[in-house]
């Protein structure tokens, strides 16, 4: 099995539990910015779909040459094209959307554990699977957090997929150049300004 991909399985199971106790009347309340919470799941739901999907688009060249390296210089989150997918994708769940990302975990607990880390064509460009999955991990992790949050659902990241998404996070910041900035934080010297963020 290639690197990561165990943790991805279980970030995306850690997803589908926290959107079993999404009230019957939760979808349609707020789930982040302007965001609903049915938006904010079909949104995380890509990160099972695009896996799926990009597994059957090889690249030619690697691109993208690590996790790190995808989110930075990009601005994904402005984009108008990232939120109508997620209204597109969070149409699709259908009426029981934790029924629909299980066909999703079957498909890609199916897939995943064969799969060789071939280069596959993302939205960024060429990456090797391995260097993708921990972006998806990040994403499941991050977006199941704000779900949880939205919906007043106490929840826990697995050890391995909250250590792989935080992982990231630094590298990113110091891929960014606020490495320093954000070790003076954890290690409380300094506090960090408003609104910061890594992506």
């Amino acid at each position: 099995m290639i690197p990561g991909a165990a943790t991805y399985l279980a970030a995306g199971r850690h997803f589908r539990g926290v959107l079993a106790q999404v009230p019957p009347d939760g979808w349609d309340k707020p789930g982040l910015g302007e965001w609903s919470v049915r938006t904010l799941a079909g949104h995380t739901s890509r990160a099972l779909v695009t896996v799926l999907t990009y597994l059957q688009r090889p690249a030619e060249r690697i691109d993208i040459a690590s996790p790190a390296a995808y989110f930075v210089g990009q601005d994904f989150s402005s984009s108008p094209g990232v939120t109508n997918r997620a209204v597109a994708a969070g149409q699709d769940l259908g009426p029981a959307p934790a029924e629909a990302v299980d066909r999703l975990l079957v498909q890609a607990g199916q897939v995943i554990p064969a799969a060789e880390d071939r280069v596959i064509e993302t939205i960024a460009g060429g990456m090797r699977l391995s260097d993708y999955l921990p972006t998806r991990i990040f994403e499941l992790a991050v977006h199941s957090v704000d779900l949880a949050n939205a919906c007043g659902i106490p929840t826990s990241l697995p050890a391995d997929v909250e250590l792989c998404a935080a992982k990231l996070a630094v590298e990113i910041a110091v891929a960014r150049g606020d490495g320093s900035r954000l070790l003076s934080a954890l290690t409380g010297r300094t506090a960090l300004p408003a609104g910061f963020s890594v992506v």
